[in-house]
């Protein structure tokens, strides 16, 4: 009997959750993927397709899938959609030219069937280069205040040297079990 509670117990404790990380190439989301499961910066080189890793935060499972930005893969991202809990969209502060296209592709994500319940985090990445966008121009921008229907946070990192990625996973903690 013991058993079977302590299994049922793992079961609803360990639960995964499923994240997926997307954003336009060279936003960092690969590095910060692997900043997360390993404290440290990897060479990367452009995502094709997926990389998929588990990240444990105080007893919190996150199943992670890190999905290529290049335009051609981005029709392919709602094949990813299902059962996800978690967006995780990283945004190159320094781009400005393309912050309408990260938009775009928000707010499609959002108005998918499979999104309806998932709560977004937004990395504005690359906080330690000169002349990038605050974090606040960005959810300025992205019009992030008009997003009723999902829960979101945005927060400003450095995928390089690990900065504020922590204080976004902390978030998706505090949501876990909120939906």
């Amino acid at each position: 009997m013991g058993l079977i509670v302590a299994k049922l117990w793992s079961f609803f404790c360990n639960q995964e959750h499923k994240v997926i990380i997307v954003g336009l190439d060279n936003a960092g989301k690969t590095t910060i993927l692997y900043q997360f499961l390993m404290k440290e910066v990897v060479h990367t080189s452009p995502t094709i397709g997926s990389n998929v890793e588990e990240i444990v935060v105080k007893n919190t499972h996150f199943l992670m899938w890190d999905i290529g930005g290049q335009e051609s893969l981005r029709a392919s991202w709602n094949t990813y959609y299902s059962n996800t809990e978690f967006i995780i969209l990283v945004v190159d502060s320094t781009d400005r030219e393309r912050l309408a296209i990260s938009k775009e592709e928000l707010y499609r994500m959002l108005a998918h069937e499979d999104l309806r319940k998932a709560a977004v985090l937004i990395f504005a990445n690359k906080q330690d280069m000169k002349g990038c966008m605050s974090a606040a121009e960005i959810s300025k921008y992205l019009t992030l205040s008009s997003i009723k229907d999902h829960p979101w946070h945005i927060q400003s990192c450095c995928a390089l040297t690990g900065e504020g990625l922590c204080q976004g996973l902390e978030w998706m903690t505090s949501r876990v079990g909120l939906r």
